[in-house]
């Protein structure tokens, strides 16, 4: 199963951060309008991603719900009938929420660097560093912590969930 070192964490300025990022970036920018809809799951999270209106992916992950750098387990498959996809498994599983979103990605070094709009919540910043080829754990973790301190992301900024999790939560009040 593959695996990631993730963090999240909240941007009070996006647009201060995007050339701060795109100055430092291999590789970006790219854009992408996505489109999560996550689904009743009782093992970790299933989400059915809808990239620019077109294809789509069905991911199922795992990741504890904590602040700071934590390993994410993930299984995907694309689909080209997304829509349908859907269907089913909204009818199937039932619907848990939907996430929509204009992510910018930049690549740096080993990592994955999204900069998300995230309708309803405001902008982020995710960090990915594929773990394997090689490149363990911790050692992950430690080029996450270093992104951090180089990006100026404060730990404060840190969100311990998905973006599903605040979207529920802002309109539950909490």
């Amino acid at each position: 199963m593959p695996e990631n070192m993730e963090i999240k964490a909240r941007l009070d300025n996006l647009e201060a951060l995007l050339p701060v990022i795109a100055r430092l970036a291999d590789e970006g920018p790219d854009y992408e309008l996505q489109d999560d809809t996550f689904f009743v799951c009782g093992n970790g999270r299933l989400k059915l991603r809808v990239v620019d209106g077109g294809s789509g992916v069905l991911i199922h992950y795992r990741r504890a719900d904590e602040l700071g750098p934590k390993p994410s387990h993930y299984e995907y498959s694309n689909t080209s009938a997304p829509d349908t996809l859907r269907s089913v498994l909204a009818l199937a599983c039932g619907e848990s929420g939907r996430v929509r979103k204009h992510r910018t990605i930049f690549r740096l070094g080993h990592a994955r660097i999204h900069l998300d709009r995230v309708d309803g919540l405001g902008d982020f910043l995710e960090l990915e560093i594929p773990i394997g080829d090689g490149l363990k754990p911790e050692d992950a973790a430690s080029e996450a912590n270093r992104l951090m301190t180089d990006l100026g992301v404060r730990k404060l900024s840190l969100v311990d969930g998905a973006y599903v999790d605040l979207l529920v939560a802002k309109q539950a009040g909490r």
